[in-house]
């Protein structure tokens, strides 16, 4: 489904050709992360290890979970989504691939779990941010996943970054606990029906 919003941004579902955007869109949100799957802070080694995920399917970080927004026929913002309930199935491949290639021993911890559709991460390009990208995308996710669907939507915010839990606690997400992800200390957000504004 494709949304028009102010008529400039278009919101849809990824496809493989996206692949490319996507991964460097990802490293802006996620990079922290990544970088600690790799062992090493390598912009082009993250961006290489996202972008053979993001291309293939079955995985959490597939095309076949991003939305993105276009702006004039260029991704500018993204966001990667799944069901909770499916995280270990869809982290299986990566986790193998980093005890392989990387780091035989890495543990994660469940960033999500059932009961919500997990919005594992959101990025917007850096020349585009600012511009209220992100709060479009989220409220679009909020009126598919929340709205029509009636499921709840979860995040996780760092506490290092109190910018985006404002806005998330302005678009009606609840702090719901706290989580540990690979040291870092993340707040718990969510959204279902009842908190819909």
């Amino acid at each position: 489904m494709n949304i028009l919003i102010h008529e400039v941004v278009n919101i849809r579902k990824a496809i493989v050709e996206d692949s490319e955007a996507i991964a460097a869109l990802l490293m802006l949100a996620t990079g922290e992360v990544i970088y600690r799957f790799i062992g090493e802070v390598d912009y082009g080694k993250g961006k290489d290890f996202l972008l053979h995920f993001v291309k293939s399917v079955g995985n959490q970080y597939s095309f076949q979970n991003c939305y993105v927004a276009e702006e004039e026929g260029e991704i500018v913002a993204t966001a990667l989504m799944y069901d909770g309930a499916k995280l270990e199935e869809l982290r299986k491949p990566v986790l193998e691939y980093i005890h392989q290639h990387y780091d035989a021993n890495l543990i994660i911890e469940n960033e999500t779990q059932a009961g919500e559709f997990y919005v594992d991460s959101l990025g917007v390009a850096t020349s585009q941010q600012g511009k209220g990208l992100g709060s479009t995308l989220l409220r679009f996710l909020t009126d598919e996943i929340v709205r029509k669907n009636g499921e709840t939507l979860g995040l996780l915010v760092d506490r290092t970054n109190p910018g985006a839990k404002k806005l998330y606690l302005k678009l009606g997400f609840q702090r719901v606990g706290e989580k540990k992800l690979l040291g870092l200390s993340l707040e718990h957000l969510q959204m279902n029906k009842s908190q819909l504004r």
